[in-house]
Protein backbone atom coordinates (compact mmCIF):
# COMPACT_ATOMS: atom_id res chain seq x y z
CA UNK A 1 0.00 0.00 0.00
CA UNK A 2 1.04 3.35 -0.60
CA UNK A 3 2.25 5.73 1.70
CA UNK A 4 -0.54 8.52 1.37
CA UNK A 5 1.80 11.94 1.44
CA UNK A 6 0.44 15.78 1.05
CA UNK A 7 0.51 16.00 -3.37
CA UNK A 8 3.42 17.90 -4.75
CA UNK A 9 2.81 21.68 -5.69
CA UNK A 10 4.63 23.55 -8.73
CA UNK A 11 7.50 25.98 -7.14
CA UNK A 12 6.95 28.87 -9.47
CA UNK A 13 5.82 32.29 -9.05
CA UNK A 14 3.51 33.72 -11.80
CA UNK A 15 3.63 37.26 -13.27
CA UNK A 16 1.46 39.69 -12.38
CA UNK A 17 0.51 43.31 -13.74
CA UNK A 18 0.90 46.93 -12.27
CA UNK A 19 -0.24 49.76 -13.95
CA UNK A 20 0.44 48.70 -17.51
CA UNK A 21 3.92 46.97 -16.36
CA UNK A 22 4.60 43.18 -15.93
CA UNK A 23 6.64 42.57 -12.89
CA UNK A 24 7.87 39.13 -11.26
CA UNK A 25 7.54 38.36 -7.62
CA UNK A 26 11.02 38.39 -6.00
CA UNK A 27 12.49 34.49 -4.64
CA UNK A 28 11.83 34.76 -1.19
CA UNK A 29 14.43 35.54 1.19
CA UNK A 30 16.08 33.38 3.26
CA UNK A 31 15.78 34.59 6.98
CA UNK A 32 17.39 31.54 8.37
CA UNK A 33 16.77 27.87 9.30
CA UNK A 34 14.86 28.49 12.51
CA UNK A 35 12.56 31.23 11.14
CA UNK A 36 11.72 29.06 8.23
CA UNK A 37 10.83 25.95 10.26
CA UNK A 38 8.67 27.93 12.81
CA UNK A 39 6.77 29.82 9.73
CA UNK A 40 5.71 26.09 8.73
CA UNK A 41 3.90 25.63 11.71
CA UNK A 42 1.47 28.88 10.08
CA UNK A 43 1.09 27.04 6.39
CA UNK A 44 -1.52 24.47 4.78
CA UNK A 45 -1.95 22.73 1.29
CA UNK A 46 0.26 24.45 -1.77
CA UNK A 47 2.24 27.20 0.59
CA UNK A 48 2.93 24.41 3.14
CA UNK A 49 4.66 22.43 0.52
CA UNK A 50 6.41 26.09 -1.03
CA UNK A 51 8.09 26.28 2.16
CA UNK A 52 9.58 22.73 2.71
CA UNK A 53 10.90 22.99 -0.95
CA UNK A 54 12.42 26.22 -0.06
CA UNK A 55 14.10 24.76 2.88
CA UNK A 56 15.46 21.69 1.62
CA UNK A 57 16.88 24.04 -1.16
CA UNK A 58 18.04 26.32 1.15
CA UNK A 59 21.95 25.27 0.94
CA UNK A 60 21.64 24.38 4.69
CA UNK A 61 22.21 20.60 3.94
CA UNK A 62 25.22 18.59 3.54
CA UNK A 63 25.70 14.64 2.39
CA UNK A 64 26.79 12.06 4.78
CA UNK A 65 29.42 10.87 4.44
CA UNK A 66 29.48 7.21 3.73
CA UNK A 67 25.55 7.64 2.64
CA UNK A 68 22.83 7.55 -0.22
CA UNK A 69 20.32 9.90 -0.64
CA UNK A 70 20.50 11.31 3.11
CA UNK A 71 21.69 15.30 3.96
CA UNK A 72 21.73 16.73 7.41
CA UNK A 73 21.54 20.19 8.88
CA UNK A 74 23.02 19.18 12.18
CA UNK A 75 26.26 17.41 13.06
CA UNK A 76 26.77 13.99 14.52
CA UNK A 77 27.52 14.95 17.85
CA UNK A 78 23.59 15.59 18.01
CA UNK A 79 22.38 13.75 21.27
CA UNK A 80 20.05 11.73 19.04
CA UNK A 81 22.10 11.27 15.73
CA UNK A 82 22.34 7.52 15.94
CA UNK A 83 18.26 7.03 16.17
CA UNK A 84 17.78 9.89 13.19
CA UNK A 85 20.63 8.36 11.08
CA UNK A 86 18.91 4.87 11.52
CA UNK A 87 15.24 5.63 10.60
CA UNK A 88 16.87 7.60 7.83
CA UNK A 89 18.67 4.90 6.28
CA UNK A 90 15.37 2.90 6.76
CA UNK A 91 13.67 5.49 4.95
CA UNK A 92 16.04 5.43 2.20
CA UNK A 93 16.12 1.54 2.12
CA UNK A 94 12.00 2.69 0.61
CA UNK A 95 13.02 4.70 -1.69
CA UNK A 96 13.01 8.30 -0.04
CA UNK A 97 15.38 11.31 0.37
CA UNK A 98 16.12 12.26 3.48
CA UNK A 99 16.73 15.47 5.02
CA UNK A 100 17.57 15.71 8.44
CA UNK A 101 16.53 19.09 10.09
CA UNK A 102 17.88 20.81 13.18
CA UNK A 103 15.87 21.15 16.56
CA UNK A 104 16.49 24.93 17.42
CA UNK A 105 15.49 26.24 20.54
CA UNK A 106 13.23 29.02 19.41
CA UNK A 107 10.44 26.44 18.09
CA UNK A 108 9.07 22.56 18.26
CA UNK A 109 9.92 21.24 14.86
CA UNK A 110 10.00 18.11 13.64
CA UNK A 111 13.13 15.78 12.45
CA UNK A 112 12.96 14.99 9.18
CA UNK A 113 11.71 16.20 5.93
CA UNK A 114 11.19 13.14 3.19
CA UNK A 115 10.97 13.29 -0.66
CA UNK A 116 9.56 10.37 -2.89
CA UNK A 117 9.25 11.00 -6.41
CA UNK A 118 9.03 14.45 -6.18
CA UNK A 119 6.97 14.38 -3.44
CA UNK A 120 7.47 15.67 0.02
CA UNK A 121 6.16 15.50 3.72
CA UNK A 122 7.39 16.57 6.99
CA UNK A 123 8.18 13.95 9.53
CA UNK A 124 8.68 13.51 13.54
CA UNK A 125 10.50 10.98 14.29
CA UNK A 126 9.59 8.41 17.50
CA UNK A 127 11.77 5.20 18.12
CA UNK A 128 10.11 2.50 19.79
CA UNK A 129 12.44 0.53 22.60
CA UNK A 130 9.99 -0.28 25.19
CA UNK A 131 6.51 -2.13 24.47
CA UNK A 132 4.22 0.68 26.15
CA UNK A 133 5.53 3.97 25.21
CA UNK A 134 4.12 4.65 21.82
CA UNK A 135 0.67 6.16 23.05
CA UNK A 136 2.75 8.93 25.16
CA UNK A 137 5.02 9.12 21.91
CA UNK A 138 2.44 10.10 19.27
CA UNK A 139 0.81 12.32 21.73
CA UNK A 140 4.11 14.77 22.88
CA UNK A 141 4.26 14.55 18.89
CA UNK A 142 1.24 17.27 18.57
CA UNK A 143 2.52 20.56 17.71
CA UNK A 144 5.53 19.64 15.74
CA UNK A 145 4.08 18.26 12.77
CA UNK A 146 1.21 16.25 11.27
CA UNK A 147 2.96 13.45 9.92
CA UNK A 148 4.88 10.85 12.75
CA UNK A 149 7.53 8.05 11.83
CA UNK A 150 7.83 5.44 14.33
CA UNK A 151 10.89 3.18 13.92
CA UNK A 152 10.00 -0.03 15.84
CA UNK A 153 12.96 -1.27 17.82
CA UNK A 154 10.91 -4.00 20.14
CA UNK A 155 8.33 -6.66 19.83
CA UNK A 156 5.40 -3.92 20.87
CA UNK A 157 1.99 -5.49 20.69
CA UNK A 158 -0.26 -5.17 16.83
CA UNK A 159 -3.28 -4.61 19.30
CA UNK A 160 -1.63 -1.97 21.56
CA UNK A 161 -0.11 0.15 19.00
CA UNK A 162 -3.57 -0.07 16.55
CA UNK A 163 -5.06 1.43 19.95
CA UNK A 164 -2.90 3.97 20.19
CA UNK A 165 -2.72 5.13 16.42
CA UNK A 166 -6.65 5.59 16.58
CA UNK A 167 -5.98 7.50 19.80
CA UNK A 168 -3.53 9.50 18.11
CA UNK A 169 -5.87 10.22 15.31
CA UNK A 170 -9.35 11.03 17.57
CA UNK A 171 -6.65 13.29 19.97
CA UNK A 172 -5.29 15.41 16.80
CA UNK A 173 -7.67 16.26 14.62
CA UNK A 174 -4.87 17.66 12.05
CA UNK A 175 -3.08 14.83 11.97
CA UNK A 176 -2.49 13.04 8.47
CA UNK A 177 -0.33 10.10 8.63
CA UNK A 178 2.01 7.54 10.79
CA UNK A 179 3.94 6.10 9.22
CA UNK A 180 6.02 2.75 10.52
CA UNK A 181 9.33 0.79 10.21
CA UNK A 182 9.63 -2.64 11.81
CA UNK A 183 12.08 -4.51 10.38
CA UNK A 184 12.07 -4.60 6.63
CA UNK A 185 8.56 -3.49 6.52
CA UNK A 186 7.15 0.25 6.05
CA UNK A 187 3.61 0.98 7.06
CA UNK A 188 1.33 3.77 6.35
CA UNK A 189 -1.39 4.48 8.31
CA UNK A 190 -3.86 7.49 7.45
CA UNK A 191 -7.55 8.69 9.32
CA UNK A 192 -9.39 7.15 6.67
CA UNK A 193 -7.77 3.70 7.44
CA UNK A 194 -8.22 4.57 11.16
CA UNK A 195 -11.77 5.20 10.71
CA UNK A 196 -12.48 2.19 8.95
CA UNK A 197 -14.59 -0.45 11.65
CA UNK A 198 -11.98 -3.39 10.41
CA UNK A 199 -9.11 -1.04 11.39
CA UNK A 200 -7.52 -2.93 14.30
CA UNK A 201 -7.81 -6.17 12.24
CA UNK A 202 -6.50 -5.25 8.65
CA UNK A 203 -3.46 -3.45 10.72
CA UNK A 204 -2.86 -6.29 12.95
CA UNK A 205 -2.70 -8.79 10.04
CA UNK A 206 -0.35 -6.18 8.01
CA UNK A 207 2.14 -5.60 10.85
CA UNK A 208 2.31 -8.92 12.15
CA UNK A 209 2.78 -10.56 8.67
Amino acid sequence: MKSTIIEDSRFEFEPFEEEGSVWMAEEPIWRGMADELQELHFLKGAQFIKQLKLIINSGEFRPIEGETNILSAITEISDDFDNLINAARKAVEHGYRVYILPNPRSCRTADFIFEKKGILGLYDLKTVYGRGSVGTQLLDSIGQTNRVLLNIQSDYNARLLAADIRTYFETNQDALEVLIFKGNKVLPVNRIQVKSPDFNRVFRKRYEK
